[in-house]
């Protein structure tokens, strides 16, 4: 079915140093949008209107500067590595400000987020970024509610998304929110990528999650629990793994990761289900899956980690959006 004819101007707001898979990844979806009917006009911009270096060194250049823009549906705020360690220079600033003010929905790409919560847009909001900045986004910017796991993070007309290919999953949600379900699904086709990858699934899975011991004994244990977290994991068993006693193994985890083994178990198994759940498993197989048991006992441990049952986190974390995005409300940019 061909897309609504409706046509959404989408503003790129780029500068030296921006991660070219930032821009190029929500572009294709966009493009890719366009050529099943839909009506994305992209505008890439720059603070001053020069074209820009990209973090592979490649020119990109531009229509203009952030000022000849005088309509926005979208405004995409591409990410770069500078803008976690280096000030974030006064021009870049005012361009996303003014920007904002004019679009109906403001979303950034990776380190994005720091030129938006620069802005204050990000104020009394939840946000993500890239998980290796998220501690820090939160650090710098009390104000904003840091979700340190989310792919991506809609709160109103505020988007924000985590490293690189987590800005086409976001993308891909706008697109269903504007031209709904089967538009998206034919997108996803087309570009091999995954539809259904829920807004609040973990950026990376439990084994890359996972620490890396230092000792080879640590070493043998975490590696059967990563692998394997729904097998039977005792202590006794995880030792003789290791080839160390019970008493050993838990000095070493207590030591090298501050945990216990059964804590650790525990952990892997949670991380392990909240992957499930967000596949679509229900609660008694993702239970069984992950190694809990019975469903009683998951829905016990979820609940005490994560402060919600499994049924609703399942329902929070879905993919799809309804309703419009209203006008951002960002303070009109100063004239002086």
């Amino acid at each position: 079915m061909p897309a609504s004819p409706v046509s959404h101007e989408v503003v790129f707001l780029v500068f030296d140093g921006v991660k070219l898979l930032d821009v190029s990844g929500p572009a294709e979806v966009l493009a890719e949008a366009n050529r099943a009917g839909a009506d994305y006009r992209l505008r890439f911009v720059s603070p001053g209107g020069e074209a820009v270096t990209t973090s592979i060194g490649t020119r990109l250049d531009v229509a203009g500067a952030a000022t000849t823009v005088d309509r926005v549906d979208t405004l995409i705020v591409a990410g770069g590595d500078r803008l976690v360690d280096r000030p974030i220079e006064a021009q870049l600033l005012d361009a996303a400000r003014q920007l904002a003010f004019l679009a109906r929905r403001v979303a950034s790409v990776c380190t994005g987020a720091f030129v938006l919560a620069r802005t204050g847009l990000l104020d009394g909001r939840r946000a993500t970024t890239h998980w290796r900045h998220a501690t820090l986004l939160g650090r710098a910017f009390p104000a904003v509610e840091v979700l340190p796991d989310a792919i991506y993070v809609a709160d109103g007309d505020v988007l924000t998304s985590a490293g690189v290919s987590a800005g086409m999953d976001l993308t891909l949600a706008l697109v269903e929110t504007d031209h709904g379900p089967r538009l998206a699904r034919t997108i996803a086709r087309e570009l091999v990528l995954y539809l259904q990858r829920p807004g609040g699934q973990s950026q990376y899975s439990a084994p890359l999650r996972a620490p890396i011991p230092q000792q080879p004994v640590l070493k043998a244990a975490v590696d059967a629990i990563v692998n394997d977290p729904a097998a039977d994991h005792t202590v006794d068993s995880l030792a003789a793994r290791a080839g160390v006693t019970a008493r050993h193994l838990r000095r070493q985890f207590a030591a090298e990761l501050g945990t216990s083994p059964s804590r650790f178990v525990e952990q892997m198994r949670l991380e392990r289900a909240r992957t499930l759940l967000d596949e679509g498993r229900n609660v008694s197989e993702t239970a069984r899956l992950s190694g809990f048991g019975s469903a009683e006992t998951f829905r016990r441990v979820f609940t005490r980690e994560y402060g919600l049952p499994p049924s609703r986190h399942q329902r929070q974390f879905r993919t799809a959006w309804s309703g419009e995005f209203p006008s951002t409300g960002v303070p009109a940019p100063s004239a002086e």
